[in-house]
């Protein structure tokens, strides 16, 4: 069984929990165990906070701006991209962000949620974010995989 969607949103707050609502409707719907469901829809918050933070051209706040989040189910695994149009991620952070830092924690929290992050830029176009991770299911799973 396969699922997936995308959704083309605007760069504003409001749009990182109607993601992440879509994303755990699909896995509960789905049978994918409430676990899995909730890292998921937690490192799926952090990219989209990112995408709204940073995602726009030069970096510059603009709520006309947009960004894109897929998610696929598909058969054992869960991938998430999200695509936005910002400058992308700097070469190379000079230090780790302390633990007590109110921002800059997303992608490390993203890396230690997921199996599986990839983390790129596309010149003139954005940043990508896609991470996956095997799915568990309830054992009265309606779609479970067979």
């Amino acid at each position: 069984m396969s699922i997936w969607w995308s959704l083309h949103l605007r760069r504003e707050a409001a749009s990182v929990p109607l993601a992440r609502r879509l994303l755990l409707g699909t896995m509960e719907t789905a049978g994918v165990d409430p676990d899995v469901s909730y890292d998921l829809s937690l490192a799926l918050s952090e990219a989209c906070a990112n995408a709204v933070e940073h995602g726009g051209e030069s970096g510059l706040p603009d709520s006309s701006a947009a960004y894109r989040v897929t998610a696929y189910l598909d058969g054992e695994k869960c991938r998430i991209e999200v695509t936005d149009s910002g400058p992308g991620f700097p070469p190379v952070r000079p230090r780790p962000t302390p633990i007590e830092a109110e921002n800059g924690r997303g992608l490390c929290l993203i890396r230690e949620l997921a199996d599986h992050v990839q983390i790129g830029n596309t010149p003139g176009r954005g940043a990508v974010v896609s991470f996956d991770k095997i799915l568990k299911w309830r054992k009265d799973a309606p779609l479970m995989a067979v």
